[in-house]
């Protein structure tokens, strides 16, 4: 019996390692009922970053993106200009759940992709990956990020 509380004492700290390194700065987790997947990320939080963006990058990793932080949340808008590789852009309000998912964003293209109002974080990926991994509106973020709010999701 006590190599059995042994053995569940290692998997309970094996799962609350995974849980754990889900809340890094440089990781972002998604969860809904249908996918979890998790994808490694640059942060974007001062004015120049998020002008900067992913601008003249020739390439994204796979599972890689970038998170645009927007503290306080506001009405916020993207567009391509510069932008070399073609993105999925994924919206999030202060709680860390996904409102809008807008696909295949073309490369330089100027036009505004509005994200609504009380926008606080996006995420930017390769296209084609929010629907590879079902990512859609009501999907789940966790971030450490939003550990200072109502997080629906927390670390």
């Amino acid at each position: 019996m006590t190599r059995f509380f042994a053995v569940l004492a290692s998997i309970t700290m094996l799962w609350a390692g995974e849980v754990l390194a889900a809340c890094r700065e440089d990781r972002v987790g998604l969860r809904n009922d249908k996918t979890q997947i998790t994808f490694n990320v640059e942060l974007a939080i001062s004015p120049q970053d998020r002008a900067r963006g992913l601008m003249f990058r020739e390439s994204l990793p796979q599972r890689s993106g970038m998170l645009f932080v927007f503290d306080p949340p506001q009405r916020v808008a993207f567009w391509m200009k510069n932008t070399l590789i073609p993105l999925d852009i994924i919206f999030l309000d202060r709680t860390g759940m996904v409102t809008r998912v807008h696909e295949d964003a073309i490369p330089g293209d100027q036009s505004q992709i509005n994200g609504g109002d009380s926008v606080f974080a996006v995420l930017e990926i390769n296209a084609g990956l929010a629907d590879r991994y079902l990512i859609t509106p009501g999907t789940q973020m966790q971030h450490e990020v939003f550990s200072q709010g109502p997080a629906i999701w927390p670390c």
